[in-house]
C-alpha cells in the first residue's frame, strides 16, 4: 500500500501510551477512536506488548508507519520509574538508559520482540521521549529524543534534543545534538510533523514552543508558544506534546498533557500550525473530548485505515 492509498482510505486512530508509574503502568496501552477526540481503551484495560530488554518497563511510545506503508515502527523509552522507586531516588537523568525500545509490526496485531539499541552519546544520562519522521530528501528517517549531557558532572546541566538517521531502525548513525536553549538549560518532549509544505515542532522548554522549517535539519524559527496564542498554558501547566492530523480534514491535534494539575492530555486543535496569533488555535471543552478510563500518559496517535481499526478492534476489543 502506497502512501497516497493510505490517505485516501483512513478511517480511524490508534492511541499508543503508557499510563503511569505503577505495576505494568510503564508498558504499552492501546486506544481506539473514530474521530481522534473519543477514545475506547482495549485489551481489558491491560498491556498490549510488554518489554523484557533493558529496565523492563517502557515510556513515551511513539509508533509510525513506513514511507512505503509496508510496517510500522513503535519506539519508547528504556525507562522504569516503579522498579527504581519512584521519581525521587530514580536518578533518572543521569544513570537512565541510552538506549530505545523498538518494535516492529506488518499489520499493527502481530508484534516482533522488543530490541534494545543504544543511540545517546556515551556522555548523556538517559534518551527520554523518541520520535521518527521520514526526510524525503534522504530516503531516511530522523529520529530524535532528549538527553542530558556530561551526567557524570553532576551540576544540574539541562537536557537537550539529540538525533540520529535510520533506514531500518536496527542501524543508526552516531548521535548528533539537534535542538538546545543553551548548556544549563532545558527541552524535552519535542514533536514533530509536515503540514502544507513546511515542518512544524513542538517542545518543552518551559513553554510549550511550536517552530517551523522547510527542511528537518534545516534553519527553524519560532512560531509561537501556547502562552503568546492567548491558550493560558505555559510548561508550569502541561507537558508531552503531541502533534496528529485529522483524517479528511483540513485540521490537526496538539495534545498536551496537564501534568501539573493531574487532569491528563488535553486537545487543542487548529486549522493552521503555522498561525501566530491565536486566531487559528482553540483549546477544546471537557464535553468535546474523552480518553476514557486509562489516563494516558505521554503517546502518540496513528491514524489507520478502516481494516487496520476492525483487525486492532477485532483482536484486542472486549
Amino acid at each position: 500500500m502506497n502512501p497516497k492509498s493510505i490517505n485516501d482510505t483512513l478511517y480511524g486512530y490508534l492511541f499508543v501510551h503508557f499510563i503511569g508509574e505503577q505495576e505494568n503502568g510503564e508498558q504499552i496501552y492501546f486506544a481506539l477512536s473514530k474521530d481522534g477526540l473519543h477514545w475506547s481503551d482495549l485489551n481489558r484495560n491491560l498491556p498490549i506488548l510488554i518489554s523484557t530488554v533493558g529496565e523492563q518497563g517502557v515510556r513515551d511510545p511513539y509508533l509510525l508507519r513506513s514511507a512505503d506503508g509496508s510496517r510500522f515502527y513503535l519506539l519508547a523509552t528504556d525507562l522504569c520509574i516503579y522498579r527504581r522507586g519512584g521519581w525521587s531516588s530514580s536518578q533518572a537523568t543521569t544513570t537512565g538508559s541510552r538506549a530505545l525500545v523498538v518494535w516492529e509490526s506488518a499489520d499493527l496485531v502481530h508484534w516482533s520482540e522488543p530490541r534494545r539499541i543504544e543511540v545517546a552519546p556515551e556522555e548523556a544520562g538517559c534518551a527520554w521521549a523518541p520520535e521518527a519522521i521520514y526526510d524525503e530528501e534522504e530516503n531516511d528517517y530522523l529520529v530524535f529524543w532528549a538527553s542530558s549531557r556530561d551526567a557524570q558532572d553532576g551540576d544540574g546541566r539541562g537536557m537537550h534534543i539529540y538525533c540520529s538517521k535510520t533506514r531500518d531502525f536496527r542501524t543508526f548513525t552516531e548521535a548528533e545534538l539537534y535542538i538546545t536553549r543553551g548548556e544549563r538549560d532545558t527541552i524535552i518532549d519535542t514533536t514533530m510533523i509536515k503540514a502544507g509544505g513546511r515542518y512544524y515542532r513542538a517542545s518543552g522548554d518551559g513553554q510549550i514552543t511550536v517552530e517551523a522549517s522547510e527542511r528537518l535539519k534545516g534553519e527553524w524559527s519560532v512560531v509561537s508558544t501556547l502562552e503568546s496564542l492567548g491558550l493560558g498554558l505555559t510548561g508550569k501547566d502541561v507537558e508531552g506534546p503531541q502533534f496528529f492530523k485529522f483524517n479528511g480534514e483540513n485540521k490537526w491535534g496538539l495534545l498536551v498533557d496537564q501534568y501539573a494539575s493531574d487532569g491528563g492530555y488535553l486537545p487543542i486543535v487548529t486549522s493552521d500550525i503555522g498561525d501566530p496569533t491565536g486566531t487559528r488555535w482553540r483549546k477544546l471543552s471537557p464535553d468535546e473530548y474523552s480518553f476514557e478510563g486509562l489516563k494516558k500518559r505521554h503517546g502518540s496517535i496513528l491514524p489507520l485505515t478502516g481494516s487496520e481499526y476492525e483487525a486492532i478492534l477485532s483482536h484486542w476489543g472486549d
